[in-house]
């Protein structure tokens, strides 16, 4: 199979070296920056450029670009992929993609399924993609159809240990929990002036707080946007639950600190399906 990659960034470049590595499928990639294509081929991540003469050329396209990227990569592009062709994104959001990228394939006889692997690290660029990012990590298809098999059997083979299927508008509402809430704490933990003086008084729950803190601004930014409501709303349950605490630290009121406590406690133990 012919697999093109838009975007050679962390999910791409990491994309075309698991396929490369794990898989006979042969990979063309496309990056803005020409040096970074060079790379990649230098690596043998890719085999050569995908450029637009060579788009009907290839059986599955992902498209690893921000959100307003791959919403003007379909009205650029889609007329130059092939009918049949299945073209899956890469964003961290999906309704908006998923709107723009059904109205493409309705209009140009593609197939198109909302994706999202549910891997990275805190680093970005084809310098930090390796090979083994999706190990064991869950891919996450929006309502994929008849393609579901054939995905799941690509996407388990470069080494996600499965796949999820959801709609777009549940995956927005849970990944502002599980995702861009997580990124928002960090950036604002990070800011007490506090920080500045952790030096040796610091360990594994501040790396964990803050690990994430180290972001692409710009690319998160517009996600927290496209995904508001959902997001909003749950800054607005986690500000209640803060509340609660700093009321029950500043009055002094022990037992309610610790059923607080305990709960949070539960939860995450019942959540991990284990004990404490």
């Amino acid at each position: 199979m012919v697999i093109g990659i838009v975007g050679l960034g962390l999910i791409g470049g990491s994309m075309a070296k698991a396929v490369s590595t794990h898989t006979g499928h042969k990979v063309l990639g496309d990056d803005k920056d020409g040096a970074v294509l060079e790379a990649a081929i230098a690596d043998g991540a890719v085999i050569g450029e995908l450029t637009d003469s060579r788009l009907p050329l290839c059986e599955l396209i992902i498209v690893a670009l921000a959100p307003g990227l791959t919403e003007a990569w379909f009205s650029e592009k889609g007329a130059l992929v092939a009918k049949d062709t299945v073209v899956v994104d890469c964003c961290g959001t999906k309704r908006a993609v998923c709107v723009a990228g059904r109205a493409a394939a309705a209009k140009y006889e593609f197939a198109f399924v909302g994706g999202h692997p549910m891997a990275g690290i805190e680093k970005t660029g084809y310098g930090a993609s390796r090979a083994d990012l999706f190990k064991g990590a869950s891919m996450i298809l929006v309502e994929p159809g008849d393609k579901d098999g054939m995905l799941t059997d690509f996407f388990t083979s470069v080494g996600f240990g499965g796949v999820v299927t959801a709609t777009a508008e549940t995956h927005d509402a849970v990944i502002a929990y599980t995702s861009q809430l997580a990124h928002v704490v960090s950036s604002a933990y990070i800011t007490s002036p506090t920080a500045e003086r952790q030096a040796g008084f610091s360990a594994g729950s501040f790396k964990d707080m803050t690990r994430v803190a180290y972001l692409n601004e710009a690319l998160w930014a517009e996600l927290f946007l496209q995904n508001r409501d959902f997001l909003a709303h749950e800054l607005d349950l986690l500000q209640a639950r803060l509340s609660d605490f700093r009321e029950a630290i500043a009055s002094g009121d022990e037992a309610r600190l610790t059923e607080m406590l305990t709960e949070g406690k539960q939860r995450k133990i019942r959540i991990d399906g284990g004990a404490a």
